[in-house]
């Protein structure tokens, strides 16, 4: 390999060739190409000194092909026809023969909603591929994505680096969850009965605080927090039969895993929405493996939202 004088390998000299070979005459196989005779005959010089063969030979007005040109031709039509469909102009993806894997990056809320409703819709259409979800969020989503070899990552992500594309899914919004009979609470919850309630909070971080604390702060009032953890589903467990409330977002909330009868209703302080975004990096975007992943999983995602508010 490293005998080979690769800087005097060019595509075109292959194309040339195959032209060469078809027409058996640097007139018409120029004009095929438009290009000029002497561009041509230049070509063919740089091809019989790169494969040292003259590969082509005069008799009268035709060029015959020696036998190395005979025995080349083919796998030269074959190169030409990989560097067309495979590069040039890939296939278009066939999700029933696909046998690789899918990974889908999920934050835990993400995987909550979604993860059961994106395996239907995908394996209806790729029934032979793996689908795995890989647990990520805001703080090592860069880093999943690339050592874990992630596709498409679904969460809350913001300023993004220049590396990622992406997709707004939809925004979110929150409300207060909470046993009715457990706490005595009744619809609507104003500020007072919602700060005299010890509160459970889903949190990521494991930091018993969020903005919501700063903000009842600037009014001169405060919350107890009573438990946290970063699963939404022990949190939901933990609201059943007990005195406390917790602001979760709307959607999970209304999630259709549970059989309990906790009741929701707006908090009584204001929590800005916040976007739920599916990001891609950027060199791989083009890809039709991950065009068709991509359209699929916002299909499903915007469905299975619509499923979900219209519950009450």
């Amino acid at each position: 390999m490293n005998n080979i004088n690769w800087r005097g390998v060019d595509l075109n000299l292959l194309i040339a060739f195959s032209a060469l070979m078809e027409t058996r005459s640097v007139t018409k196989a120029a004009a095929r190409l438009s290009i000029g005779q002497s561009a041509m005959s230049h070509n063919l010089s740089r091809l019989r000194a790169l494969i040292n063969d003259p590969l082509f030979e005069r008799q009268g007005h035709q060029m015959i092909a020696t036998d190395k040109a005979v025995e080349l031709a083919p796998v030269i039509d074959n190169i030409l026809h990989l560097v067309t469909t495979e590069i040039l102009q890939p296939s278009d993806f066939t999700p029933q023969d696909y046998q690789g894997s899918f990974r889908i990056g999920l934050t835990d809320y993400a995987e909550l909603l979604f993860a059961p409703a994106l395996f239907d819709a995908i394996t209806v259409q790729a029934p032979q591929c793996q689908l795995s979800f890989c647990n990520v969020d805001r703080n090592n989503y860069q880093s999943a994505i690339e050592e874990q070899k992630i596709n498409l990552v679904i969460g809350s992500m913001k300023d993004l680096p220049r590396a990622f594309d992406s997709q707004h899914l939809y925004t979110e919004d929150h409300v207060c969850l909470f046993d009715s009979q457990a706490t005595g609470l009744s619809v609507p919850v104003d500020l007072a009965h919602y700060i005299a309630t010890p509160q459970a909070l889903v949190t990521p971080d494991g930091k018993l605080a969020s903005a919501i604390d700063s903000q009842l702060l600037q009014q001169g009032v405060s919350r107890h927090i009573a438990v946290g953890s970063s699963n939404f589903m022990t949190i939901r467990h933990l609201l059943t039969g007990r005195n406390l409330i917790c602001v979760v977002s709307t959607l999970m909330a209304r999630v259709d895993i549970f059989h309990d009868n906790l009741t929701q209703c707006p908090p009584p302080v204001k929590i800005p929405d916040f976007d739920i975004n599916m990001l891609w990096l950027r060199r791989n975007g083009s890809h039709p493996r991950v065009e068709w992943l991509r359209q699929i999983v916002s299909e499903t995602i915007t469905k299975r939202v619509a499923v979900l508010r219209q519950h009450s």
